[in-house]
Order: C-alpha cells, then sequence, then structure tokens
C-alpha cells in the first residue's frame, strides 16, 4: 500500500521522531488566550449557572445525543448561550503558571483552542460572528455583517442548516500552545481535545432541548480567510450547529 499523508503525518509525529520542545528548551509559554481588540464592543454574559436547564442525567443525554440538522426558529437566550460556553470552554481556575483548569480535558492543561460563534438567532445578539473571551468568559463582536452567514456556508460546502441554526460554533487551533510542550505530537492532540469540546456541546445542548451537528467538511483556506487568521499559526479546526429542536 502506498503510503499517504495521513501515514506520514503519524509517522512523522511518532516519539521518536520529536524535536525537543519550547518547554524543555525553557522557553517561556505562550498566551492562554489570543489578545481581544479593544475598538470592539465586548457584551457580558449571564452566569451560566442561571440556565434553564431541564434535569437530566448523564445517561439520559448520552442515549438522546444525535447529530440534529433541523431546527425550530425559536431562539436561543443569551443565558442559554452562556450555558454552552462555559460547558464547552468554561475557565474554572487559572494559574499563574500559565495554565487553565477547564470544564473539559486538555493534553497538558494547554487548552489551545479558540472559540468563534456564527450568531444568527440569539435574543439580544446582531447577527454576525463572535468571539468568546473564555478567561473573562464574556464575548467580543468580530465581524458584524448581514451575509457572513452565506459565506460561511459556501466555505462550508452548501451545508444550508449552519444558516438555520440559532448559533454555529466555530473552533479554531493556535498550535504553538501546544506545539510548546510536545513538539510537533502536539497536533495530534489538538485534533483529540476538540473532539472533546465538541461532545460536552452536544451533552449540554440536550439539557436545554437543542439539538447539535458536528461538521468537518469544509474548505479550509475559505473559512481561516474569512475570519482572518493565516491558517498556520492559527486554523479552523471544526464546527458545530447548534439550535432548538
Amino acid at each position: 500500500m502506498t503510503d499517504t499523508s495521513g501515514i506520514d503525518f503519524l509517522n512523522n509525529t511518532k516519539f521518536h521522531h520529536l524535536k525537543m520542545s519550547g518547554q524543555m528548551r525553557g522557553l517561556k509559554p505562550p498566551p492562554l488566550e489570543l489578545s481581544s481588540d479593544h475598538t470592539k464592543k465586548i457584551i457580558n454574559l449571564p452566569n451560566p449557572r442561571d440556565a434553564n436547564n431541564k434535569s437530566l442525567s448523564v445517561r439520559a443525554a448520552i442515549e438522546q445525543r444525535r447529530s440534529i440538522r433541523s431546527y425550530t426558529k425559536q431562539p436561543l437566550s443569551l443565558g442559554e448561550l452562556s450555558y454552552l460556553l462555559w460547558a464547552t470552554q468554561g475557565v474554572q481556575e487559572i494559574y499563574p503558571n500559565s495554565v487553565t483548569l477547564r470544564n473539559v480535558p486538555s493534553a497538558g492543561a494547554r487548552h489551545a483552542l479558540e472559540t468563534y460563534l456564527l450568531v444568527n438567532n440569539v435574543k439580544t445578539l446582531k447577527p454576525g460572528v463572535y468571539r468568546f473571551l473564555a478567561l473573562e468568559h464574556k464575548l467580543q463582536e468580530y465581524i458584524i455583517s448581514s451575509n457572513i452567514s452565506d459565506k460561511i456556508v459556501a466555505a462550508c460546502l452548501g451545508q444550508t442548516f449552519i444558516k438555520t441554526s440559532a448559533v454555529t460554533f466555530l473552533w479554531t487551533a493556535i498550535p504553538k500552545r501546544m506545539t510548546w510542550r510536545y513538539s510537533d505530537r502536539g497536533y495530534r492532540y489538538l485534533f483529540l481535545d476538540v473532539g472533546h469540546v465538541c461532545q460536552n456541546l452536544y451533552l449540554s445542548g440536550e439539557s436545554i432541548q437543542c439539538g447539535t451537528c458536528a461538521i468537518a467538511a469544509f474548505l479550509d483556506d475559505d473559512l481561516n480567510s474569512l475570519l482572518g487568521i493565516d491558517g498556520k499559526r492559527q486554523f479552523v479546526i471544526y464546527l458545530a450547529a447548534v439550535g432548538k429542536k
């Protein structure tokens, strides 16, 4: 069998091929979060513990979980969105040596993901793209545009349920945050970590009567370009649409 680029990736990130990581060389760790644009509006989020969750056991949430692509026109409240963000990237503790503990596992507690949101139908929020500031548990306006949803649908190969969702999560990866500790093997962990995050979204969505659908089919360069990121130091890694059942 001819080796593929996927097999090359696995071989090249085996432990015996790794170079010394930045941590091993005594380099300062990257920041826990990208800096925010102080010229853009920041929105305070409600306390996620105040969200109107139905009583649902973990077992029931797991059994009920399905990928849902059809949603009602009922909007999400800002409190419900706050809860979903808390469930997927909520920060529990910040340590002075550039480590956070969050509501999802991450290799070495590196948490090398950033969360962007395509907001279509959330109470009090204008349609557009927002960025989640996890350390402060706040939102920041990022691209407020009436046609950004059409552009994101096009970059996702015409998956129109992205536009009819209440909100679509777009997760980006910051490789340096992970490779600082694990060298190139850290690229493997980025994909594992975002899987943990997305599963939390599925399960927390169930508790507020929302359906979720993960999305891995997209044009990388087009989606990175829409978010204004370079595709190397930061790149889109996964998406998930959410809306009321």
